[in-house]
């Protein structure tokens, strides 16, 4: 009885061992081909993760951006993630453990709605529309913001992924970044529409152009209407 007490104790602890996701591992296997196995990066593949810390690896891994099939140098999209929530928190552990920040708190239940509005209007919506549907500029694609958690917008700010600015902590404290993962939460994902028809939410070009086949439908109309009259 003993004796197989005794194995149970020895067994228990390296099968609990074995099932924890091995972070080192999932990276050496996933990522070491652009990033290198000692993570310093790979010239012309992928860069030294020394000092990117768990805020990049959580945003890059959690929205499916990493790892890449083929590094080609053009934007990372958002995707599925490619791994389990246990591996993904092991390799994010793993890079952090190179250096660098963790990843960032956010809490937009503290956050005011206007402050939010303002300040998206006046760090994000040049690209991301005011609406936070994505656009268009030289050299990317800013995607929409529909998908992002808060915790993915505040890593994103901080990190600064592929061509989008980095803000730190002195051009952007906590304050408007809670305001701003507020606004986004609130309206973004949940736009009120008070005046009716969204148009997709990109802007006044759709609601011109809308407005003018409107005007010129009920123009044609009426004209059509004055020129029977003016038969009889």
């Amino acid at each position: 009885m003993r004796l197989a007490l005794l194995a149970l104790v020895l067994v228990l602890p390296a099968t609990a061992a074995a099932a924890t996701p091995n972070g080192r591992h999932l990276f050496e296997d996933g990522c070491s081909s652009c990033h290198g196995f000692d993570a310093r990066g790979v010239r012309g593949k992928g860069p030294d993760l020394h000092g990117a810390g768990e805020q990049a690896a959580d945003f890059y891994l959690s929205t499916g951006r990493m790892p890449l099939d083929v590094a080609t140098g053009e934007q990372p999209l958002r995707a599925r993630p490619a791994y389990p929530p246990d591996q993904l928190r092991a390799l994010v552990r793993y890079v952090g453990s190179l250096g660098g920040p963790g990843i960032p708190q956010v809490h937009p239940e503290q956050g005011d709605l206007s402050e939010g509005q303002h300040a998206f209007t006046s760090y994000c919506a040049g690209c991301h529309q005011i609406m936070g549907a994505g656009g268009v500029v030289t050299g990317a694609v800013p995607p929409p913001l529909d998908d992002a958690t808060p915790t993915q917008l505040a890593e994103a700010v901080r990190v600064g992924p592929y061509m989008m600015p980095a803000f730190d902590e002195r051009e952007l404290d906590r304050d408007p970044l809670d305001s701003i993962a507020l606004y986004v939460q609130e309206v973004v994902k949940d736009p009120p529409d008070r005046g009716g028809w969204g148009l997709g939410h990109v802007g006044p070009i759709p609601e011109g152009m809308v407005a003018w086949l409107l005007a010129g439908a009920a123009l044609l109309l009426v004209a059509r209407l004055i020129g029977e009259r003016a038969e009889r």
